[in-house]
């Protein structure tokens, strides 16, 4: 199993990095927190990972902080949930906000997270509520203050998930956009302008 990889970052088209160990290119699909915090290309990048593998593929994925791996790890195991919300999961919240919201049971907050339906996120509550205890404690837990919401580009990043542009299209469109100062009503409307060609 492949636990950990430290090399250079050749290229980044979110989800997916590129990063050359060796001599050796590793494709690894990342969640927006890990990617948003990411050195410029050229540069060395050590990525905590998690390696799957099924009977018709193999994946890597990559995270920066040991508790977006854990919680990705965990929200694996909840029945109807794959990669791809895990990874929208992490894209969208943080691990400390998200494990205030698995203990307090709020599921109404947990549907705006693109990817999760009011049933999967009544079972994210009752499997993970446990499990989730000891992710706002854990290094790298909370990249933003506690309590504190996302930062412009993030906030926007969520809105344009949940009116269905899909994850990499998103961060095309946020990270084309968006300028120093623009709040995330301003970086919306200009990534909607751009996505319609306006």
């Amino acid at each position: 199993m492949i636990g950990r990889l430290r090399g250079i970052l050749i290229s980044k088209q979110p989800p997916s990095l590129l990063v050359e160990v060796g001599g050796v290119g590793y494709e690894v699909e990342a969640p927006m927190s890990t990617i948003y915090d990411l050195p410029g290309i050229g540069k060395e990048v050590v990525l905590l990972t998690h390696h799957a593998v099924k009977e018709d593929s193999v994946a890597l994925y990559g995270f920066l902080h040991e508790s977006e791996r854990t919680l990705f790890r965990n929200l694996l195991k909840v029945s109807g949930i794959g990669a791809k919300i895990a990874l929208a999961v992490l894209s969208g919240v943080s691990t400390e906000h998200f494990a205030r919201l698995v203990q307090a049971g709020d599921v109404v907050a947990l549907t705006k997270i693109p990817g999760i339906g009011k049933k999967t996120a009544e079972r994210i509550v009752v499997e993970l509520r446990d499990r989730v205890d000891g992710l706002s404690g854990m290094p790298g837990a909370a990249p933003r203050a506690a309590g504190a919401p996302l930062d412009a580009a993030g906030e926007a990043a969520v809105a344009l998930q949940q009116l269905g542009y899909k994850p990499a299209e998103v961060a095309r469109l946020v990270q084309k956009v968006a300028a120093d100062g623009d709040g995330a009503e301003a970086i919306i409307r200009k990534a909607l302008r751009a996505a319609l060609g306006a």
